[in-house]
């Protein structure tokens, strides 16, 4: 499984007792590859964090992923800055690769904008920031 991508521990543990593991020996060969470096959180974390943002995916939606893959709060806190510069220059890409780079014109077109950028998993003052008209952002 791990030649394929990087896992978190948790996610590896649910594999491994999905195909008849008990539970503890899950843990324990789990355990084991951490200790050797094999599994690691941290490069799980970093690696998927790319992979979605590349494809157009905002902090949001990330966050939501890395918590049901089991990653930790605080690491998901260390990896993901939903405050940071480049999620808006992003979201903006992504608005004018859908909808070219003519702004809304009305409110209902803006309202269509908005949910498409809020299914991508961007926050409501990123979304605001890529629909404003003001260059100044």
């Amino acid at each position: 499984m791990l030649a394929r991508r990087e896992h978190s521990g948790e996610e590896l543990k649910t594999k491994l007792c999905a195909k008849g593991y008990p539970q503890k020996v899950a843990g324990e060969v789990v355990a084991a590859l951490a200790r050797e470096g094999l599994v690691s959180d941290d490069r799980f974390a970093e690696a998927l964090l790319d992979v979605r943002k590349a494809r157009g995916y905002g902090p949001l939606r990330i966050r939501h992923e890395l918590e049901q893959r089991g990653v930790s709060a605080e690491l998901i806190d260390h990896w993901l800055d939903p405050a940071d510069s480049g999620w808006i220059e992003q979201i903006r890409r992504i608005r004018e690769k859908k909808f070219g780079r003519q702004q809304p014109s009305d409110f209902a077109e803006r309202a269509r904008q908005a949910r498409f950028l809020q299914q991508r998993g961007y926050t409501h003052d990123q979304i605001r920031r890529a629909l404003s008209t003001d260059d100044a952002d």
